[in-house]
């Protein structure tokens, strides 16, 4: 999942940013709304972890006019206000979630993780595809019982392939989720973590659309 953080405070950034880089998902991270905007403007980005008081202006500006342009990216706030008003009016806005700093990194994880299955049509955290058992809450993969150990960025892709089931998903949709901005990406990394998947879950778990990419089927 390719993932824009918008914070200013340097310390929680890099914390953040290490944390979800470290679950397996690609990390951009503007330390202002300006530079937030130009990065939207340029990469579709399936999740923003935004903080609300930035150099250049609020958060809730930059959450309101993405709504109003039609955007459904999904959106977590994270802030230090906790006053119940702020938070009714930033999920007012059109935010997914909120976050009260101080927050723990895990927590944050699974906030991500429950978005993205919502954003994704499966809710349930459960799944079952050609006979593997997915649970994207845990991060776990059942093959016939069996527990299939994947690293994060093998479940970066299998995210990014289950939030699209039965459609086809491209080579440089799989390379956003997977690389930031300034990362060196591999001509052949996609393939490559395709074909772990299939060693690991099977042949029939990623089917090759050739010419167009790659689908997990409904």
């Amino acid at each position: 999942m390719r993932v824009l953080l918008i914070e200013d405070d340097h310390v929680l950034g890099a914390a953040i940013r290490d944390y979800v880089l470290s679950i397996g998902h690609a990390v951009d991270w503007m330390k202002r709304i300006d530079d937030a905007r130009l990065a939207i403007a340029g990469v579709n980005y399936e999740l923003v972890l935004l903080d609300l008081n930035l150099p250049d202006g609020r958060g809730l500006d930059l959450l309101r006019d993405l709504r109003s342009a039609g955007s459904t990216v999904p959106v977590i706030i994270t802030t230090a206000q906790d006053q119940i008003a702020v938070r009714i009016e930033g999920l007012n806005s059109g935010a997914d979630d909120y976050l009260v700093k101080p927050f723990d990194l895990f927590e944050m994880g699974a906030r991500i993780a429950a978005v993205a299955r919502r954003y994704g049509g499966s809710p349930a955290p459960e799944i079952a595809v050609a006979g593997v058992t997915i649970d994207l809450g845990r991060r776990t993969a059942l093959v016939d019982g069996e527990n299939a150990s994947l690293t994060a960025r093998e479940w970066a892709v299998v995210e990014r392939l289950l939030a699209r089931r039965g459609g086809i998903v491209t080579k440089p949709e799989i390379e956003d989720s997977l690389y930031a901005f300034g990362a060196e990406v591999e001509s052949n990394a996609v393939e490559v973590y395709v074909s772990r998947l299939r060693k690991k879950l099977g042949r029939d778990f990623v089917e090759t659309i050739r010419g167009l990419g790659y689908r997990v089927k409904a």
